[in-house]
């Protein structure tokens, strides 16, 4: 993660859930086909767990979760209104550059992913931007699937169990 000054001021929560409510299709730049990555776990939860058209854009792998892999954002059968991006630092203004060409509505930069000048070119573009936030973990918050998949809560409830 980049050490810049952070000055950028991202969309609040509700905005947040406009962007997810209003799209149809994520695309995945730096999509994994490895289940270590973090990649992988959040293709693995948007493809049980949300109602997305997804597409994961990997230069080197042909496959993922049963769906096929392109090498880039302009193969894509259609444009994407969110970019999801897993990919360094060093390589975000290329994507974005990728993202506008192809007329995604949303740069979405994964948790620990920052970059102030991708943001304002991105939004000068007219391009919504989220950055440092994790697309899972954001749809699961609002869709109240935060216990699910590797997330625990942590709520306690008052209410009595019923035993059978």
């Amino acid at each position: 993660m980049s050490t810049e000054e952070r000055t950028w001021e991202g969309p609040s929560a509700p905005e947040r859930l406009n962007i997810l409510r209003n799209a149809k299709s994520i695309a995945i730049v730096g999509a994994s086909d490895k289940p270590s990555r973090a990649s992988y776990f959040v293709a693995t939860y948007l493809q049980s767990s949300a109602p997305y058209r997804l597409y994961f854009i990997n230069p080197t792998a042909t496959e993922i979760l049963g769906q096929p892999v392109y090498k880039s954002l302009a193969d894509l059968p259609e444009q994407p209104d969110i970019v999801d991006v897993f990919r360094k630092h060093d390589d975000l203004p290329s994507v974005l550059e990728e993202a506008k060409a192809v007329g995604a509505k949303t740069l979405w930069l994964q948790l620990g992913s920052w970059h102030e000048q991708v943001a304002r070119d991105a939004e000068a573009a007219g391009m919504n931007v989220v950055m440092d936030r994790c697309v899972k973990i954001e749809h699961a918050r609002f869709h109240g699937g935060l216990n699910l998949a590797g997330f625990n809560t942590g709520v306690i409830s008052s209410k009595r169990q019923v035993t059978a």
